[in-house]
């Protein structure tokens, strides 16, 4: 989900890299599970986070649909499936003593809490937001180590291929409304849903799933450009 706000709004107006210290140790969080409660449809999910969640579950997107562990909702003009939220307003993971039942799939934006992430034309850094955790931080983290990432440089290299793809469908989304042709909105957002959620990937040998989601954000954004130019 993308915000356009004043960094110094939202946060210490610091940035951070992954290998910077950062106050963020909560013990475990033991105890709390307030980020994990009432968040309505802000735990936007990417491909990557679906992937995991559905090599985790062994489900496919279909099931975690029906069986309400995600939904989807519009978001800055494209259809994005999110977590949901269950009984008592709580995540569907939350298992019944208030721990994440698929902490090593959760995905990103629960990895990245209470940080968030700006971008500019280069790349992303990450910024602290304030008063969002409920527990008072204790020692200082390194942001690698609390995001808690496989193949962290190729993951930090996907977010900003993925968020640059989401701003350039998204603005050819408002361009094509103001030109009232609906029909094409609407395709370009049944298209990357398909794309990047319902259809599968294919992991070659010797290729990670970051090879496979790359080699299709490239097929996608040339078929936009060319398909509604």
């Amino acid at each position: 989900m993308i915000r356009e706000c004043s960094l110094e709004d939202i946060s210490d107006g610091r940035t951070y890299g992954l290998n910077d210290m950062v106050k963020l140790d909560t013990a475990g969080c033991a105890g709390c599970y307030k980020c994990c409660t009432g968040m309505g449809n802000s735990i936007v999910l990417d491909p990557y986070d679906v992937w995991l969640l559905k090599s985790h579950l062994d489900k496919s997107f279909q099931e975690l649909l029906d069986q309400k562990f995600i939904e989807l909702n519009m978001v800055d003009g494209l259809i994005l499936p999110n977590l949901t939220m269950g009984e008592n307003n709580r995540c569907s993971f939350l298992n019944e003593a208030g721990r994440c039942s698929i902490h090593t799939a959760r995905p990103g934006i629960c990895r990245l809490f209470p940080l968030g992430r700006v971008y500019d034309d280069t790349g992303f850094k990450y910024f602290l937001q304030k008063g969002e955790c409920a527990k008072e931080a204790g020692a200082k983290v390194k942001v690698k180590k609390w995001i808690d990432t496989d193949q962290i440089d190729e993951n930090q290299n996907f977010i900003f291929r993925w968020h640059r793809f989401i701003r350039y469908a998204g603005n050819k989304i408002i361009s094509l409304k103001g030109q009232g042709q609906s029909e094409s909105v609407n395709d370009i957002a049944m298209f990357v849903l398909n794309s990047f959620f319902i259809s599968d990937f294919s992991l070659e040998q010797n290729k990670t799933i970051y090879d496979s989601i790359g080699l299709r954000l490239e097929k996608a954004q040339n078929i936009i450009k060319e398909t509604f130019a």
